[in-house]
């Protein structure tokens, strides 16, 4: 059987009404785009196809059922000690900002909507004045919180909610110890719009969730899965698959679990071999992230005839190149130390706050 596929304005008002007339099962499921071109139906059971951000490969469409995400709604809400407000500050075609709509229409409250547009941290302040349950939450990414951090009355803003997710990407630590001395109750959420996004809290799974490593990846199971990818059977054989009765995400990301908790260390395709030595680009990233006004940091990879490949910086804040190279070959190995740092006035981002790759590897080969 099948429904109406249905594709939204990224209007949050009108996702809100269109996405609960489809977990409903009143109205049709949604793909939230603009002028975007899509099947007329999809299977019954489908509520919400996502399209990927495509920030190292080509998009992806994920089909998510009402099931799943309500999973994931109900499974945020015992992560968090109960259902709440919701605060509105990211884009409603991403599965975090939808998770915002969907968490809402879940736990029966109205959101409050942070208006279109750039970000702005006073209109963050003010908008969570007009919060008024008892439990208040908001979802942001990495960037949002850095420039919340330093807006006096954001941070007044930040310090009466009672839980903030921050996901998207890796949160350097020194943002995460700054919120924390202001008393910023933060939770770092790890998922993706295959695990009806986030389904680990501080490295630990919520609801049903499982998290293991197989073969050196990180892979996820339980009721928050997608269903797989619009019409595209070929990526959905390689990234789901069963293994004793179970269905298993694999992510693309490696990483450990011990005593329960998931620590994701990179992705598969980061490492990269210089001189012969195996270099991840994560680590040199997080390190280089621990420097003053190295926050938004990122570290790429360049051909060299010589090692092979080596890391590169990309930054909007200056490095001496020497000076790093000596802190990183310190910390990780001589190996690990970059071959250069290329300033651009803006770290290239998507809208999720996480580093658009594409659009970095363009200034690596333009600057090559």
């Amino acid at each position: 059987m099948t429904r109406e596929l249905r594709v939204v304005p990224p209007e949050p008002g009108e996702v809100l009404v269109a996405l609960r007339g489809a977990l409903g099962g009143s109205g049709p499921a949604i793909l939230v785009g603009e002028q975007t071109e899509a099947p007329a139906e999809v299977a019954r059971r489908i509520a919400l196809v996502v399209e990927t951000s495509g920030s190292t490969a080509r998009p992806k469409r994920v089909a998510l059922s009402a099931d799943a995400l309500l999973a994931s709604a109900a499974a945020s809400a015992s992560a968090m000690g109960g259902h709440g407000q919701w605060l509105l500050a990211l884009p409603v075609h991403y599965i975090a900002g939808l998770n915002v709509l969907v968490r809402s229409i879940a736990s029966e409250t109205e959101p409050v909507i942070l208006g279109s547009g750039s970000f702005d941290p006073l209109a963050f302040a003010t908008a969570a004045e007009t919060l008024d349950a008892d439990l208040r939450f908001t979802s942001v990414v990495p960037a949002q919180l850095s420039r919340l951090l330093e807006t006096p009355s954001a941070v007044a803003a930040l310090q009466r909610f009672d839980r903030i997710l921050v996901g998207g990407q890796s949160t350097p630590a020194p943002l995460r110890e700054r919120a924390a001395s202001l008393g910023i109750r933060l939770t770092r959420t790890y998922g993706s719009s295959e695990t009806g996004g986030g389904c680990v809290y501080d490295g630990v799974p919520i609801g049903n969730t499982e998290a293991r490593i197989l073969d050196g990846q990180v892979e996820l199971a339980g009721a928050v899965l997608a269903d797989g990818y619009l019409d595209d059977d070929e990526r959905t054989d390689a990234a789901f698959h069963t293994d004793a009765g179970k269905r298993w995400y694999r992510t693309g990301d490696t990483g450990t679990v011990t005593d329960g908790v998931l620590v994701v260390t990179g992705r598969l395709d980061d490492v990269i071999i210089s001189g012969g030595v195996k270099v991840s680009l994560a680590e040199v990233e997080r390190f280089v992230r621990t420097l003053a006004g190295q926050t938004d940091a990122v570290v790429t990879r360049q051909a060299s005839e010589r090692w092979g490949e080596v890391p590169v910086v990309i930054t909007s804040v200056g490095l001496a190149l020497d000076e790093l190279r000596s802190s990183v070959g310190g910390a990780l190995g001589a190996a690990a130390a970059p071959a250069r740092v290329i300033v651009v006035d803006r770290v290239p981002m998507l809208a999720t706050g996480k580093p658009d790759r594409v659009g970095i590897r363009a200034i690596v080969d333009g600057d090559a």
